[in-house]
């Protein structure tokens, strides 16, 4: 049996998982003057070379008597607390909690929280982009850029926090108390994790415990749970496409943003386009007027925003042709999402790229897109053959490489070509983003 050192056993806290977020937890318990030990499944755990010669790692396997001598758990989110070494130090009595549990009980400015089955990234970054420009010094972290818990370890403290949170955080943060919330949407994604969608979908919701106030998507009741219904403390705020809440009017011959009917700007103004990206602005929006920043400040970010790499990502046109990356879409919600808000903009036909590993969902929702505003479908990976059959307009290859080829001798002067695959890049690629730089060579290629 593998016993913690004597050292090890005065503060009993074991990381779980080692990569950034495991690092960074490192770090920060050593500034607190606690050596913690890391566990970690893998023989080479990502991040050991960088490990304090003081931290004892335990690799290739959990380790569960480890676990079970330790007083406190702080488990990666790519590790489900429902792992059975996990649930049972949990059930022995030991705290199992995440590093955004830690960063939250140390935080000392509000904390704007943000999750979604698709576009957090996008909405984290515009939201911080805009208390920035409206000069609150705003930090973003979480499940993008810096780990949360360095956001703390600066000389300046910030005045604002906006994290970007997935399901898998929330389940190990349990006392958030956000100064605004929102989860912009729900659609099937990582049911190779979750018994069902509902399972899924409570993990988001609980974002909105604590919040002073929460901002929903009138466009999806799934947004919204039956205790937020209830809860008379709570603000609620919403966003959609109609004209209540912060929503969209016409106006001056254009589409503007607006609160109560009321322009706010246009959507002339703005440098990112499509209805989902609107929405994206309003959430931006809601959030930061919960939070109290000035919102005449806060415009100069947004119509200075000009988007993510991998998400709707116009990459080059040619001969009239134009090619987007948007390899960021990992699910089917995330595909439709992209298809709706470009399907205006298309003058000639539109092809799809489409496949990889769809991690158990239903791709059966994209079936009325791929027949009726789709020339034809590419499909290609893990899941291809199943993406395949979803349509008679499809056509299964073996690779990245063929589609581009063969869609490249197709394509007439106004047609679009999407990389928008509906599933993650893991059957073939390292992580989404090196799908979406191979789509960007092969068409800066042609």
């Amino acid at each position: 049996m593998t016993h913690l050192s004597e050292q090890n056993m005065a503060s009993s806290i074991v990381i779980v998982g080692l990569g950034q977020t495991g690092l960074s937890c490192v770090r920060y318990f050593l500034k607190q003057g606690i050596v913690p030990v890391v566990v970690d499944s893998r023989d080479v755990p990502p991040g050991q070379d960088e490990l304090p010669a003081q931290v004892t790692l335990y690799k290739g396997g959990l380790h569960p008597e480890i676990l079970l001598q330790a007083k406190q758990l702080i488990v990666s989110p790519g590790i489900a607390i429902a792992t059975p070494e996990i649930a049972a130090a949990q059930q022995s009595g030991v705290e199992v909690i995440g590093d955004i549990e830690l960063f939250v009980r140390a935080a000392k400015a509000p904390i704007i929280a943000i999750t979604g089955s698709n576009g957090k990234s996008t909405v984290t970054t515009l939201v911080g982009e805009m208390a920035n420009a409206a000069g609150v010094r705003t930090a973003i972290g979480g499940n993008i850029g810096i780990p949360a818990l360095d956001l703390l370890d600066v000389a300046e403290p910030y005045q604002l926090y906006v994290l970007e949170l997935s399901s898998f955080q929330l389940e190990t943060t349990h006392s958030l108390q956000a100064v605004a919330a929102t989860v912009l949407n729900v659609s099937d994604d990582h049911l190779d994790r979750y018994p069902d969608f509902e399972a899924y979908r409570q993990a988001k919701l609980s974002i909105y415990q604590h919040a002073q106030t929460i901002v929903t998507n009138r466009d999806d009741a799934l947004t919204v749970g039956a205790e937020q219904d209830h809860d008379g403390d709570t603000i609620k705020q919403s966003f959609g496409v109609d004209d209540a809440g912060y929503g969209l009017i016409q106006q001056q011959g254009s589409t503007w943003l607006a609160y109560q009917g009321k322009g706010i700007i246009s959507a002339d103004d703005l440098q990112i386009t499509g209805l989902h990206n609107l929405m994206n602005a309003l959430s931006a929006i809601a959030l930061l007027d919960a939070a109290g920043v000035d919102r005449i400040k806060t415009l100069p970010g947004l119509t200075q925003f000009t988007g993510l790499a991998h998400r709707c990502e116009f990459i080059r046109k040619l001969h009239d042709v134009m090619w987007i990356n948007d390899t960021k879409a990992t699910n089917v919600g995330a595909t439709l999402a992209a298809l709706d808000g470009l399907k205006s903009s298309v003058k000639g036909r539109l092809y799809l790229i489409a496949g990889g590993d769809g991690k158990g969902a239903d791709f059966s929702p994209l079936v009325p897109a791929l027949r009726d505003d789709i020339a034809l479908t590419y499909c290609f990976g893990k899941d291809g053959e199943r993406f395949a059959a979803l349509a008679d307009n499809t056509k299964l290859v073996g690779d990245l490489d063929t589609a581009i080829a063969e869609i490249s001798q197709l394509v007439q002067p106004g047609d679009w070509v999407l990389l928008s695959p509906a599933c993650a890049s893991i059957d073939m690629y390292v992580n989404f983003m090196a799908r979406g730089d191979h789509f960007r060579a092969l068409v800066k290629a042609l």
